[in-house]
């Protein structure tokens, strides 16, 4: 686990004992700074009187040029508010928003970001801090929200990953069950078995160059059959973002390997 993580994991044990407004890395002065409210309300809920208002927008304008001063500032400012319109239409919670902040505020720091796209490192960080969450995302979705190629995030990634030396571990095919066996309508059980194939298959070194996501739908397809659950290999293509070749070609591995039985 590299510094960045580390220095993450500190500051969040330091919020907890802090007193006043907690800090926030998803937001460019981490949340420190005022905020002059849009409403035209004072801090007892009453109106401002119209002869004040013309004060009240020249205040708010002075004051957000204030907050974002420079270049640093601005970049800041437009790539966080790009990572929360990546995470929000990923649905991520708010830790992995924190640890994509902290990620690219780093490569900000080491200066990482020149000759490359900010919608890029934004999309690099974001992937580094589902893996480090152990929210899986895979390349093709955080490609798809953030305006990219998926070989940019790919490469950005591994850039960043090398020189800010983030060590990540491999993803699990079993990271990727609950999420995909929620979409599909599955029942805990059908998640149970399919899981204890994953562990099968990782014991005899069946998902060994393998794609995870592969891997774990067609572990769920299998459980969905053997339960009574059974969906379309379609179905299960599309939710976890593969092909029906993909899903047939591990299906009869898995099968014969572990000698199931199953028949499509």
């Amino acid at each position: 686990m590299g510094p960045e993580w580390r220095a993450f994991d500190h500051e969040q044990r330091d919020k907890r004992t802090r007193v006043g407004a907690p800090i926030t890395y998803t937001i460019h002065d981490k949340g420190l700074s005022t905020m002059i409210d849009w409403r035209n309300k004072d801090i007892y809920g009453r109106d401002i009187p119209a002869r004040n208002r013309a004060q009240w927008y020249r205040l708010r304008k002075w004051q957000r040029k204030i907050r974002i001063s420079g270049a640093t500032e601005r970049n800041l400012a437009f790539a966080l508010s790009e990572l929360d319109r990546d995470s929000s239409r990923l649905g991520l919670p708010r830790s992995v928003r924190e640890a994509a902040s902290v990620v690219y505020r780093s490569a900000v720091e080491n200066k990482l970001i020149r000759g490359r796209s900010i919608e890029g490192v934004v999309a690099a960080s974001l992937y580094a801090a589902c893996r480090r969450c152990k929210v899986p995302r895979t390349l093709d979705e955080i490609a798809e929200v953030s305006r990219v190629s998926k070989k940019e995030v790919g490469r950005t990634y591994r850039f960043l990953t090398r020189e800010l030396n983030i060590k990540l571990p491999p993803t699990s095919p079993v990271d990727y069950v609950p999420r995909f066996a929620s979409e599909l309508g599955l029942s805990g059980e059908v998640q149970s078995r399919s899981i204890e194939i994953i562990e099968k298959a990782m014991e005899k070194g069946l998902t060994s160059g393998r794609g995870p996501t592969g891997v774990a739908a067609a572990a769920l397809y299998i459980a969905s059959v053997l339960l009574g659950e059974r969906k379309t290999q379609r179905d299960v293509a599309d939710v976890a973002g593969v092909t029906e070749v993909t899903i047939r070609n591990r299906y009869k591995e898995l099968t014969e390997q572990l000698e199931m039985g199953v028949t499509l």
